[in-house]
């Protein structure tokens, strides 16, 4: 099972909106998945509408053991080959860092445990983890979890200053707990092609990340809100806007897999044995758009 993050360091860029369209690209692919729901907003849960579930991620991250683990996970409502760890408001109250932060690790294993363990029908492919928007405690779970991340970031003036962030924090959860854990690439979301501002920055995150930019980006189409307000795959919304944005999905799972090489590791392996598989240094921006285009 491959294990990936989607986060961003800045709410309304559509990172749940990847989340459920790497799903949908998934499900077309046949590969049977887990989306954990980390956001608080629970958007990913409303969208997949899993039925009513008598515990919540909230729960499996305070306890992470199989019968928690049974009452927490649904099937989605587009397909018994995807399901839901359902979110909860209550994951705010576990979001801001604990003196110890002595439960990062149990994501990791409550991931562990149904990829060895699987709950029901054939184990699970991919794992995707829609994480909240900042930096707290669920995210830092989540890449402590992840075998790749991936950063959604808008072409604003914006974008290259959080992908930086973003991208340190990989680094750091890579060198302090999770050596395996590798940067997918960034990915611009709501692209308009025809947009001369959107082009110059699409232009200065590559000046600045080179090849961690996807090749691709996800266009900006009015399909993918309609699809997740039918509570739909966008692979089964068939308007010529839908056909493009699935497409593009299919690219960035594709992306996804190729990265893929040791499959889920275990937190309580002896990090000090574990070779780290490394993304290279992250390469340092200046502060504003305006010194970078210097």
């Amino acid at each position: 099972m491959h294990t990936v993050a989607v986060l961003s360091l800045k709410g309304g860029v559509g990172k749940t909106t990847v989340a459920l369209g790497i799903a949908s690209a998934a499900l077309r692919r046949g590969a049977r998945t887990l989306v954990a729901d980390l956001d608080p907003q629970g958007n990913a849960t409303a969208t997949l509408d899993p039925p009513y579930t008598d515990a919540t991620l909230a729960d499996v991250l305070a306890t992470p053991v199989r019968d928690v683990l049974r009452q927490a996970v649904a099937p989605s409502a587009w397909s018994p080959e995807v399901d839901v760890l359902v979110g909860a408001e209550e994951l705010e109250l576990l979001n801001e860092p604990g003196p110890e932060d002595d439960q990062v690790g149990n994501l990791s294993r409550a991931l562990d445990e149904l990829h060895e363990r699987p709950l029901r029908g054939r184990p699970y492919e991919l794992a995707i983890l829609d994480c909240p928007p900042s930096l707290g405690r669920l995210t830092k779970s989540a890449l402590v979890a992840a075998d790749s991340a991936i950063l959604v970031t808008e072409p604003t003036m914006y974008a290259v200053s959080g992908a930086q962030r973003a991208l340190e924090a990989i680094e750091r959860i890579r060198d302090e707990l999770n050596p395996g854990l590798k940067a997918a690439g960034v990915l611009v979301n709501r692209l308009r092609p025809r947009s001369h501002e959107h082009q110059f920055r699409i232009a200065e995150l590559r000046e600045s990340f080179g090849g961690l930019v996807m090749p691709t980006a996800i266009p900006d189409r009015l399909a993918v809100q309609q699809a997740q307000g039918a509570c739909s795959p966008i692979h089964d919304w068939h308007s010529p806007g839908a056909q493009e944005v699935a497409l593009t999905f299919n690219m960035v799972l594709a992306k996804i897999l190729r990265s893929n090489r040791a499959g889920r590791h275990r937190i309580d392996r002896d990090v000090a044995e574990t070779p780290a598989e490394s993304t290279g240094p992250v390469p340092r921006i200046a502060r504003t758009a305006d010194d970078a285009r210097r």
